[in-house]
């Protein structure tokens, strides 16, 4: 009697040591971006999360799954989700902030890899208008561009390491998830995690000052009262319920999921079918969240359920990314 009672005792005190040590390192792996929700914080910040090639959850957060309602019916045509809105999400993990440039650096240093846009030699660029022009027209193919000088080889300006990866393809960002053993999430994950457990149809800015958006009318004059006239740092804003950051506004964030339709537009498979075919059988992938350049004149899809096709193949000024990773 004694020894069973010893047995579940030892039993009892490795069960909440494993609890412990748990708690433990989803509290370490939080440590560092905890630090961030502000402009000072962010702009301290070093692009990299405490532990970072040690640990390989560093700088990610457990989401427990559960059931949501994806999409919004009162949005754009593309959002809707009338026939199968209920979708279930299972447990896991995510980066707290959109990938920087300081962890790509890590991954090309350790890996030699050249993106798609160094080798293209060309990027899609965002340029400024003071005068009248046709939609699109401020969109420009450039030269020299890539996630090394966004800016142009010659420019003053440089990247900076806290700043988010950007001109990068889907290639891209799979292969830097296949070298952190990581993925990129699936668009019903993105949104889950956007939605952080609320109880609202959908997520948006409030007064376009809670993250990084257009303010003015676009794409002549941005007003910048969120302190920033084109990308942000990482974490400059509050975080939401799930503790991530830059969900919305930004940068655009690249999925897994390819773009067929609205969410209601099935006949191309399901989302398993999908998922299961190669990147290079689909021309275009859902990139979810708003951008910087999302305006209430333009776009206005600076919100969670927002989504876009991007190309897979077009590295672009506005478009990043961030990882997932299944719980076991």
């Amino acid at each position: 009697m004694i020894y069973k009672s010893t047995t579940l005792y030892v039993l009892l005190m490795l069960a909440l040591q494993g609890c412990s040590s748990s708690h433990q390192q989803q509290t370490q792996n939080m440590q560092d971006v905890l630090k961030l929700g502000n402009l000072k914080s962010c702009q301290s910040y070093r692009g990299l999360p405490e532990k970072w090639l040690q640990n390989p959850l560093s700088g990610m957060v457990k989401i427990q799954g559960g059931n949501y309602n994806i999409g919004n019916n009162n949005a754009y045509p593309e959002e809707k989700s009338l026939l199968n809105s209920i979708r279930k999400v299972a447990n896991f993990y995510i980066d707290t902030t959109e990938v920087t440039n300081a962890q790509f650096q890590s991954f090309v240093d350790a890996t030699g890899y050249i993106t798609e846009a160094e080798t293209q030699n060309e990027a899609a660029v965002f340029i400024q208008l003071t005068e009248k022009v046709t939609d699109l027209k401020w969109w420009k193919l450039e030269k020299n561009i890539n996630w090394k000088y966004p800016w142009g080889i010659h420019a003053i300006r440089k990247a900076l390491p806290n700043e988010p990866i950007r001109y990068v393809t889907l290639k891209d960002a799979l292969e830097y998830a296949k070298w952190r053993g990581t993925e990129l999430p699936t668009e019903e994950q993105w949104e889950y995690a956007a939605k952080a457990f609320s109880h609202e149809q959908d997520i948006s800015v409030h007064h376009h000052i809670d993250a990084n958006v257009w303010q003015g009318e676009f794409p002549y004059q941005n007003g910048t009262k969120d302190g920033f006239a084109d990308v942000a740092p990482v974490g400059c804003f509050q975080a939401n319920g799930f503790g991530l950051f830059d969900m919305i506004g930004n940068v655009w964030e690249l999925t897994r999921t390819p773009f067929v339709g609205s969410h209601d537009d099935d006949h191309l498979g399901t989302q398993a079918q999908l998922s299961s075919r190669s990147a290079s059988q689909y021309s275009a992938y859902t990139i979810k969240g708003g951008s910087y350049l999302c305006a209430s004149n333009y776009c206005a899809r600076y919100r969670a359920t927002s989504r876009q096709p991007q190309e897979y193949n077009l590295a672009i000024s506005h478009v990043g990314f961030r990882t997932v990773k299944n719980v076991e």
